[in-house]
């Protein structure tokens, strides 16, 4: 028996892990940190709804931290099997998981320095950068569309998924006792279009398909080009003369950002010579994309002229490593630009940086990605006049724009371009990833639009996924036997049609003839038993 937990990203965007049981493995796919409100940020710091000593393997489907950033609690806590991802999320990984545990000690110290002064209990982190560090061992790569048994009965196949660079679509076949079945997990889904990565990889078939929905009820409202609308907040702030804050994540919305400002840099439309990446995450993030331009796209590789140049590094750039560094850019109070961590401006450096220029009317903030519900961007973006930060609390008098058109993520429509791409649609398509309203308007239009049958499950819950054979087989002799009318009987006909087209898409999909045609003869049998009870 397979079974399927949600243990994240289930009725929130963050905190990705799925538990699949096989019966006789259990692997999880993915094991992110919870962002947000406080409530769901708590779940990073209780127990795991399952044992780590007990899981046999992680497959990771990219190296943002609501996808990775809980990997090594886990083995603190007992799991001792391998991590599977692409060979650039693994580089990735080596740098962000470090500094996750770098920015926790560092929030921890900081309120265990208020602690002690109102006698609180003193607080730990989650994990250390060391005890992060430990843990990158154990990761082991595949390339794109390389398939490996990863464990008796378990095969793997990752695809692109035109997300961030090296990011994954996740196909897993299973073996059964009843027969094989194919789960597709999208991880995150990018735009197609995008620079620097390609569009998102279309999958032939699976049973079922477990896919993300961040702007499932969304599309983004891009009014023109991104690049154009990112000249004109430049501009807008330059003209003003007040500094243009960008709270960026460090993997590919910065480098999409660095993207961007090349090109409008070299169209001599706008002159900045003060520049600032202020995250020694992002500086580190950057140069292994500029290692690895093999993976970019023909537009990005153009740009680069073949790998010749990367297009990340700006004229007068500033790389910002150090804490004094840092500090040393909010002495600046006009016309520079500030690209820093974290995207939903929850934790880092950028929260300085907000600090000392939120208050000022002829600053911008500009907000370029998905501001999850509870985090400080959001809040921002949502309006609040009086923000807290660092415990002192901020009045909001810098414009807040927002542009969606640097958005990772594929909108609603970039979402169900991408199921439409099936071959054979799944026959179960489970909707996560997303805010409750956002999953279940997608699963809805899933249903309307393709037929499909969808389920948006909820924090925990379990579902059971059958081979075709095994869903298959009692449905004949049961939808004849309950027939009473010939229009029930008819329908149960149309219905049968259905599942047997099912039934042999999917086995000649796998290339199993044989196993196609031994469950076409035992569904033959049933529909004869079926018939011989209603005639009986």
């Amino acid at each position: 028996m397979i079974k399927l937990q949600f243990c994240g990203a289930a009725g929130t965007v963050t905190g990705s892990c799925y538990l699949l049981d096989t019966g006789r493995y259990r692997l999880l796919i993915d094991c992110g940190l919870f962002q947000g409100s406080k409530a769901i940020k708590e779940r990073n710091y209780g127990p795991f709804p399952f044992n780590p000593g007990a899981i046999d393997a992680l497959i990771l489907t990219h190296a943002h931290i609501d996808h990775c950033g809980l990997i090594p609690k886990l083995y603190l806590q007992g799991f001792k099997g391998p991590v599977f991802t692409t060979p650039v999320t693994a580089e990735l990984a080596r740098v962000l998981l470090p500094d996750c545990g770098h920015i926790q000690e560092m929030e921890v110290e900081r309120k265990n320095r208020k602690n002690k002064r109102a006698g609180l209990p003193i607080l730990t982190p989650i994990y250390t950068a060391a005890q992060a560090a430990a843990c990158l061992d154990f990761f082991r790569t595949l390339d794109y569309r390389e398939e490996q048994e990863i464990l008796p009965g378990v095969r793997l196949r990752l695809q692109d998924a035109g997300h961030i660079l090296g990011s994954a679509i996740v196909e897993l076949w299973v073996q059964d006792v009843a027969g094989e079945i194919k789960i597709t997990f999208s991880g995150d889904l990018g735009n197609p279009g995008q620079p620097i990565v390609n569009d998102p990889t279309p999958i032939a078939s699976t049973d079922y398909l477990v896919i993300e929905s961040t702007y499932g009820n969304r599309r983004h409202n891009i009014q023109g080009d991104k690049i154009e609308l990112l000249k004109e907040v430049i501009l807008a702030t330059m003209k003003k003369g007040g500094n243009l804050i960008i709270p960026a994540f460090a993997v590919e919305r910065t480098q999409d950002l660095l993207y961007a400002l090349n090109v409008i840099l070299q169209q001599g439309a706008v002159k900045v010579d003060k520049i600032y990446l202020d995250s020694p995450l992002a500086v580190a993030a950057t140069e292994i994309f500029c290692r690895h331009q093999d993976y970019f796209d023909a537009e990005t590789k153009d740009l680069s002229h073949n790998g010749s140049t990367c297009p990340f590094y700006l004229p007068g750039m500033h790389l910002s490593r150090t804490a004094e560094e840092s500090m040393a850019i909010n002495k600046i109070h006009g016309g520079a630009i500030i690209i820093s961590a974290s995207g939903m401006a929850d934790a880092g450096r950028i929260k300085h940086h907000l600090k000392h220029n939120l208050w000022r009317p002829e600053a911008t903030v500009l907000l370029v990605g998905y501001q999850a519900a509870g985090t400080l961007g959001r809040r921002l973006l949502e309006g609040e006049k009086r923000v807290r930060i660092h415990g002192e609390e901020i009045a909001v008098r810098a414009d807040i724009v927002s542009i969606d058109g640097f958005s990772a993520h594929a909108d609603q429509a970039g979402l169900l371009n991408w199921v439409k791409s099936f071959r054979q649609p799944p026959r179960k398509v489970f909707v996560t990833h997303g805010e409750k309203e956002a999953a279940e308007d997608f699963a809805r239009l899933l249903t309307t639009e393709l037929g499909l049958a969808t389920e948006v499950p909820g924090w925990l819950d379990t579902v059971q996924l059958l081979p075709v054979a095994a869903e298959l087989a009692p449905a004949p002799a049961a939808a004849l036997r309950d027939t009473s009318t010939a229009a029930e009987a008819e329908a149960a006909y149309q219905r049968l049609l259905v599942q047997l087209k099912a039934l042999v898409e999917a086995g000649f999909a796998r290339q199993d003839y044989a196993g196609t045609k031994r469950r076409l003869e035992q569904i033959a049998a049933l529909v004869n038993q079926g018939l011989d009870e209603k005639a009986g």
